[in-house]
C-alpha cells in the first residue's frame, strides 16, 4: 500500500543520497497496487513513455464528494515508482483540483529533475498531462 503524498515528500527530503533516493522510488512502485491485466488497455496506455505504462483514472462518488482514483502500472521498476508518486498525488483530488494542479512540480520538488534521463522525463511529462486529460474530462461531466 502507498503511504500518503506528504509522507513520501517528507521521505524524499529526509534521504540526500541519490542512490536511496532511487531505492525509495523503487520501493513506491513494489508498494503500487496491482492494476488488474484488463486495465492494461490501449485506452489507458500513456504514449510518450520509452517503457510501457498505463494509468487508469476514474471519478468515485458524486457532486462536490467526487474524487479522483487512479490506478496504473509499468513494466519498468524505476518508471512504476514515478507511476506510483502520480496514483499518490493524485488519488482523492477532485476532478478539478487534479485538472488545475501540474504533476510536474511535484517532480521538481522532489529534485528528480537532474538524476531522470530525458527519455524519463518526457515519460513522466506524458503521465502529468495523461492525468491533466482526464481529471479535465471527469470535471465537465460533473
Amino acid at each position: 500500500m502507498l503511504p500518503p503524498i506528504d509522507t513520501i515528500i517528507e521521505n524524499f527530503e529526509i534521504v540526500e543520497d541519490d542512490d536511496m533516493r532511487l531505492e525509495y522510488l523503487i520501493e513506491l512502485g513494489r508498494a503500487l497496487p496491482p492494476m488488474p491485466e484488463s486495465l492494461r488497455s490501449e485506452a489507458n496506455r500513456v504514449h510518450g513513455c520509452e517503457s510501457q505504462v498505463w494509468i487508469e483514472t476514474a471519478a468515485e462518488g458524486s457532486g462536490a464528494e467526487r474524487h479522483l482514483r487512479l490506478q496504473g502500472f509499468s513494466d519498468s521498476f524505476i518508471v512504476r515508482g514515478f507511476v506510483a508518486l502520480m496514483v499518490a498525488f493524485y488519488t482523492g483530488k477532485t476532478p478539478r483540483e487534479a485538472a488545475e494542479t501540474d504533476g510536474l512540480d511535484l517532480f521538481r520538488q522532489l529534485r528528480f529533475g537532474s538524476h531522470v534521463t530525458s527519455k524519463r522525463s518526457n515519460g513522466v511529462r506524458a503521465m502529468a498531462e495523461r492525468i491533466h486529460r482526464d481529471a479535465t474530462r471527469l470535471a465537465a461531466e460533473a
